[in-house]
């Protein structure tokens, strides 16, 4: 055989291995295909192309196996079983960024499925190399690497802290300050799912500067890039008073609060996620978002939009108004009680309500003025008749319930309170007749109605325990009428009188 045919024989073996990885690589792009791929053990026969002479064929090769991969938890444990790994952490210290991609590209699809398969890219020693890929001069290599080191860390505080042990967050801050977007994007996300674990995780995003670098990008015109800043900064805040006061430092007030009315429904619900964060910790934080102008910026968000955005807006009204009586004024003020019983009517979803219904109990909670404010927009009968909705969810049902008795606890408007009094439960009745209880004995007025509107004849038609506080509250509002008047609202009196007719005996 001629030199000529033996170099014709190795480019046929060598276009048929690129045809094969090229077609590998398109088949696993469609969900169809992988059963059948799988099925036919291209996992065995892809593993041998990684270390392929020809540079494009290992490329391919590693891309294929992504693509399988991160289909499913099966298909990434195969490349761990499969020992493809150490192959890949080799390579990618040494190949050319074309194959530093495609193989930071395998380990993310490995490592995102479980917190089992992310400790596996550990154990091979792959994040001392991803580390050094972020210091790549090209930027997507840097982009892959900090995807990669992002999905190992989400999935807990062990995994996130191997990230930061090998030195990953001061490239990472570094890299959210080049100006490619997306490694902007790539690099924020990996920094918030470093940052959520714990303070101590958070802190040390922080102690690299990473706040001020974040809260510059807040208006940035890039919305998935505003996504993940305000996230990382919402992981950072939730964690103590300190780490909150450090974003809110970075002066983020009042200019996080446009983000709100953004076009895009991730911005939105993560700038209020940040707000609710912040929050959440201390009355002085509340009046600061206050005085800002947050709590009504809030308010206009969740009126304009639906389902799980408004979530965090609604939630961060009843963190405001649960710190203090002034607090809860201002998210009355700032009509907050109608939109959330806008929410409680609307929104299909439980938990949705749930959380409209607990901020409502937080407003409603603390004086007979905010009890009133909250009861005028009609939400008593709403909150009720979802506690007492056999198809409302267990926790509907405890939020609603803790939400009914904090607001009449205080509540001392009677128009709001009668309906209730024909439709309520015992366990929630005890409450609504306590505050007649409380309210009757000093207004006549209020006597006079609560006798022509029926609720005295209600109230005799109540059953309860002997010695039990209802009973003492329903004589405490007997005593208010003459006895005359009780006998003739208690039930079987007309009987009794028809009955005195029939046995009287006209004097003739």
């Amino acid at each position: 055989m001629s030199q000529r045919q033996v170099l014709q024989v190795f480019e046929q073996y060598q276009r048929a291995r690129t045809q094969f990885v090229q077609t590998v690589a398109e088949l696993a792009t469609r969900p169809q295909n992988i059963e059948t791929l799988q099925n036919a053990g291209v996992m065995a026969l892809l593993r041998p192309l990684l270390l392929d002479v020809v540079p494009n064929i290992q490329q391919t090769a590693a891309l294929a196996l992504g693509r399988l991969a991160n289909y499913n938890d099966d298909l990434a444990e195969a490349v761990v079983k499969g020992d493809i790994l150490p192959q890949l952490v080799y390579s990618l210290a040494e190949q050319n960024r074309f194959y530093k991609k495609a193989a930071a590209f395998v380990l993310r699809a490995v490592g995102k499925h479980s917190p089992q398969l992310a400790q596996a890219i550990v154990d091979c020693g792959a994040l001392d190399t991803l580390v050094i890929c972020l210091e790549d001069f090209d930027p997507g290599v840097k982009e892959a690497a900090s995807w990669a080191l992002g999905y190992i860390a989400r999935h807990n505080a062990e995994l996130s802290q191997a990230v930061v042990d090998a030195g990953a967050i001061p490239l990472l801050v570094l890299c959210i300050q080049e100006p490619e977007i997306a490694l902007r994007r790539i690099a924020a996300s990996a920094l918030s799912d470093i940052s959520k674990h714990s303070p101590e995780l958070a802190q040390t995003v922080v102690d690299v500067g990473a706040i001020a670098h974040l809260a510059q990008m807040i208006l940035n015109p890039d919305a998935k890039l505003k996504r993940q800043v305000l996230s990382a900064l919402s992981q950072i805040a939730k964690h103590s008073v300190d780490l909150a006061e450090m974003v809110v430092e970075a002066e983020i007030f009042p200019v996080v609060l446009t983000c709100l009315k953004d076009s895009d429904e991730y911005v939105k619900k993560n700038a209020a996620t940040l707000i609710r964060e912040i929050a959440r910790h201390t009355p002085e934080l509340s009046q600061l978002i206050v005085n800002a102008g947050g709590v009504a910026a809030v308010i206009d968000c969740i009126g304009s939009c639906r389902g799980n955005v408004r979530l965090p807006g609604i939630m961060m009204l009843g963190y405001v108004a649960a710190h203090s009586e002034n607090l809860a004024m201002a998210v009355i003020i700032s009509k907050g009680v109608p939109q959330l019983a806008v929410c409680l009517l609307e929104e299909p979803e439980d938990h949705i309500k749930a959380a409209a219904a607990w901020s409502l109990g937080q407003i409603g909670r603390h004086t007979p003025e905010h009890a009133r404010a909250v009861a005028v927009a009609n939400v008593l009968p709403v909150l009720l008749s979802l506690y007492m909705a056999s198809q409302s969810s267990e926790d509907l049902q405890v939020k609603t319930k803790k939400a009914l008795k904090n607001i009449l606890q205080k509540c001392t408007y009677l128009p709001a309170l009668e309906p209730l009094l024909h439709e309520a439960p015992p366990n929630i009745l005890k409450h609504i007749v306590g505050q007649f209880s409380k309210v009757l004995p000093h207004d006549s007025k209020a006597r006079r109605l609560f006798v022509t509107s029926g609720g005295l004849k209600k109230v005799q038609e109540i059953k309860a325990e002997a010695g039990s506080l209802l009973q003492e509250y329903i004589h405490t509002i007997n005593n208010c009428y003459p006895e005359e008047i009780v006998r003739y609202y208690s039930p079987g009196y007309s009987e009794a009188l028809l009955e005195r007719i029939e046995n009287y005996q006209p004097v003739l």
